[in-house]
This record gives C-alpha cells, sequence and structure tokens, in this order.
C-alpha cells in the first residue's frame, strides 16, 4: 500500500515531476513511418506534452514543442524544410535544436531571433517506427534491441488506452495473473461461451523470481511438472525498464511497448517479429499495423483473447490506480520491486546518474534473453497465441500461420533426414 502522495509521484509524468523527468531520458516510438507518406508533419502527445513530429524531403525528421513560441499557433500547420520547420503563421522558421533562425518580419531586429528557442528533442527510424527523445542532452545512444532490427515478418498491433502507463508496467511482473486471468478465467469463458481456451496458460505457478539486470528486470517461473532446467525459469523474459516488456516463444517474438502519453493515457503496442527456423519469407520494408479492439459494440470489455483479459485489468483499475486502498500479498514481490526500482531510478536521475537501460554506446543489436519454448508447450504455443492473442487481429494472421506452420514441416523433414 502506498500513500496518495507516493502514488501520485510514481504516476505523474509531466515536465518538472520526479517520475516525468526520469522517463525523459528514454527513447520513445510515436509514430511510425507511414503516417508520413501523405504529410510531412502530425501532432503528437508525449509525457504530457503536445509536439510537432516533422519530417523534411530528404527523410530527416525532428520533433519540436507544438505550440510556436511566437504567436502561440500550431507548427503542425508550418511549412517543413530541410533544415528544420516554419511556422504557417507569421514564417518564424526554427531549426532541429528549435532555435528560431528567422523572422520575416523582424528582419531589422536580428539579436531578437537568438533570444528565442522552442522546446524539441531528438528523432530516428527503426523497425518502422519513428522514435524520439525528449529530454536533456547528451542524448543516449536509441537501443537497437533484437526484435526490432533482426529479419523476419513484423506486424504491431497497437490501441490507445484510457489509463496510466504504470498499472500497465505492473502487470508484466505478475505472473501469477497468468494462470488465473489467462487460465482460468479464459477457461470459464470457453466453457460458458462454447469455445476451447488455449489450454498453455492454465499451468499452476510453483515458484517466481525476479533478478535486475542491466535493462531492467529478468522475470522467471517453474510451472507445474516442469523444472529449473526448462526456459520459463533457466532464461526467462526481461521487463525492458521502464515502459517494455520482452516475451516470445518458438520464433514469435514480441515488445510489449507502453508509451506514456499523459498522466491517464496510454499507447500500447504489441511489436512482434516472426522469424521461424526453417521458415522463408519476403524482405519487408514496414510493419503490418494495425488496431485491436477492446470494447465491443456496447461498451463492454472484449476479454476472449488473451491481451483483452489484459486491458479489462488494466483499465478497470481506473484512470490511475489509487493505491493506497490496495493489499499487497507475498505474490506481488514483483510489483514491490520495480516500485522499489523506479524510486531509487529517480533519485539517481537527481544525482545526475543515468537510470537503468541508458545505452550511451554504440551498437548494431542488443540482444536480449527469452525463452524459446513458452510454457513447455512446444510448437501448439503458436497457434494458441496467434489465434487467442490480439494477432487473432492482424490482416495477416493466415499468413503468419502458415509461415510457422510450413518451418514447423520443414524442421521435421530436416529432423527426419527425408
Amino acid at each position: 500500500m502506498l500513500t496518495v502522495e507516493q502514488n501520485e509521484e510514481l504516476t505523474s509524468v509531466g515536465p518538472g515531476t520526479r517520475m516525468g523527468e526520469l522517463l525523459r531520458r528514454y527513447w520513445y516510438p510515436i509514430a511510425f513511418e507511414q503516417d508520413f507518406d501523405t504529410k510531412p508533419s502530425k501532432t503528437v502527445r508525449l509525457l504530457g506534452e503536445d509536439w510537432t513530429l516533422y519530417k523534411t524531403p530528404s527523410g530527416r525528421y525532428g520533433i519540436i514543442g507544438e505550440s510556436c513560441p511566437h504567436r502561440r499557433a500550431s507548427l503542425t500547420y508550418g511549412v517543413v524544410h530541410e533544415d528544420g520547420i516554419r511556422c504557417g503563421y507569421h514564417g518564424w522558421k526554427y531549426d532541429f535544436d528549435g532555435q528560431c533562425v528567422e523572422q520575416p518580419a523582424e528582419n531589422d531586429n536580428t539579436t531578437f531571433r537568438d533570444k528565442i528557442k522552442a522546446k524539441a528533442g531528438s528523432a530516428q527510424v527503426m523497425g518502422g517506427m519513428v522514435w524520439v527523445y525528449v529530454g536533456p542532452a547528451p542524448v543516449p545512444e536509441l537501443p537497437r534491441f533484437d526484435v526490432y532490427v533482426l529479419d523476419g515478418v513484423r506486424e504491431v498491433g497497437t490501441a490507445t488506452l484510457p489509463c496510466n502507463w504504470l498499472q500497465i508496467m505492473e502487470n508484466s511482473v505478475d505472473p501469477h495473473h497468468v494462470e488465473w486471468l489467462h487460465g482460468y478465467y479464459f477457461e470459464f469463458l470457453g466453457q460458458t461461451q462454447g469455445f476451447d481456451a488455449p489450454k498453455s496458460f492454465q499451468k499452476r505457478h510453483i515458484k517466481v523470481a525476479f533478478d535486475e539486470f542491466e535493462y531492467g528486470i529478468i522475470k522467471r517461473r517453474v510451472l507445474e511438472g516442469h523444472g529449473e532446467g526448462d526456459d520459463d525459469w533457466a532464461i526467462g523474459h526481461p521487463l525492458m525498464f521502464p515502459y517494455g516488456m520482452r516475451v516470445g516463444g518458438m520464433w514469435i517474438d514480441q515488445m510489449q511497448i507502453r508509451v506514456p502519453i499523459d498522466d491517464t493515457t496510454t499507447w500500447k503496442l504489441f511489436y512482434t517479429l516472426h522469424h521461424p527456423e526453417a521458415g522463408q519469407w519476403e524482405k519487408q520494408d514496414r510493419p503490418v499495423v494495425y488496431e485491436f479492439p477492446f470494447r465491443d459494440e456496447n461498451g463492454e470489455f472484449i476479454t476472449d483473447y488473451v491481451e483483452g483479459q489484459d486491458v479489462m485489468a488494466w483499465v478497470s483499475q481506473g484512470a490511475i490506480t489509487d493505491r493506497s486502498q490496495e493489499h499487497l500479498g507475498r505474490s506481488d514481490q514483483g510489483v514491490a520491486m520495480l516500485r522499489k526500482m523506479f524510486k531509487e531510478a529517480m533519485a539517481a536521475v537527481e544525482d545526475g546518474e543515468d537510470p537503468p537501460g541508458v545505452v550511451r554506446v554504440k551498437h548494431d543489436v542488443i540482444h536480449l534473453p527469452c525463452e524459446k519454448d513458452k510454457f513447455g508447450a512446444g510448437t501448439a504455443f503458436v497457434d494458441q497465441w496467434i489465434n487467442g492473442g490480439s494477432m487473432r487481429y492482424s490482416p495477416i494472421r493466415e499468413q503468419l500461420l502458415a509461415l510457422h506452420h510450413e518451418a514447423a514441416a520443414a524442421r521435421e523433414k530436416a529432423g527426419s533426414g527425408a
């Protein structure tokens, strides 16, 4: 249980807040490349602030505070140049650092523009998404985690959720919810609504553990009938501090991303890479992007798939969970650990240090530990995850199933020596 003040400290992401200052030390995906196919700029909201994200004719991206420092008009409706953006209202022009470089009606007062600087950040493309950093210098390296840069077929399910990002993150260090929300409850729905719920999620947890590592927390579990030599314990999978979780199984590798739009809104992405051994696919320039629904036509939560169940649990807690009313038990050790980690990271930032997961060294790819044989379900896990999760809404679902089935057949054939 937290005090009201402690809860507010953990959930407030705006400028000047302790958590907001911590979160501004990281890169965030905020748009897709295809968003700029027909227009050069768009308004995006991140960490409680509105920004203009723009793309120059040569393909360079920039991000600047949306309101022009002159008379506060939106820069999203400005003119994009190769070296910056010009406000459509009075023509003030800003470079990529936000410095005002031109004031057409003030040409006789050249020192005036030197005093004008808009809030700005850095922007790069990776994995078909536009990533931005809006924190202080020096700008860290954009972490090139394996899911975003390795070859394969990519598809991304997205939704904008009306809740604080932290209650989604805390779910990542709550292994026990899997056997109940995605196991017991899913089975109940199947029995009452007449469908077969995935069996992979129904195994009982014998023990769980959490280990800190350089990018966050490794989550481990031993399930009933399994041992410490199985992938779920021996390898586990990581929570990527501060807003991600890496999961996977049988060459389906996914990064679950929780972008804090503001205190009560989160952009939720399931960024998935399909690259089965012995599989064949065409090179993909951009991921396939789609929205996954979480409410039906009556406004009720859709809970007959894995991630829909998660969304119900996150959003039904309210816009911001009142943690002064909760009662944590021993099974919530991961939640307590994550909160402690956030508290320590906020203190580190205030001491002028880098918090966990900030990358300063140039690199090509960062390989992350992640189980391959998820829940000991083998190849059956592929069908159960694709058909029983948010991927069922993917416009290429049938192609994904075919890709994995054909790859499994090729592996079996090669293994038999046929």
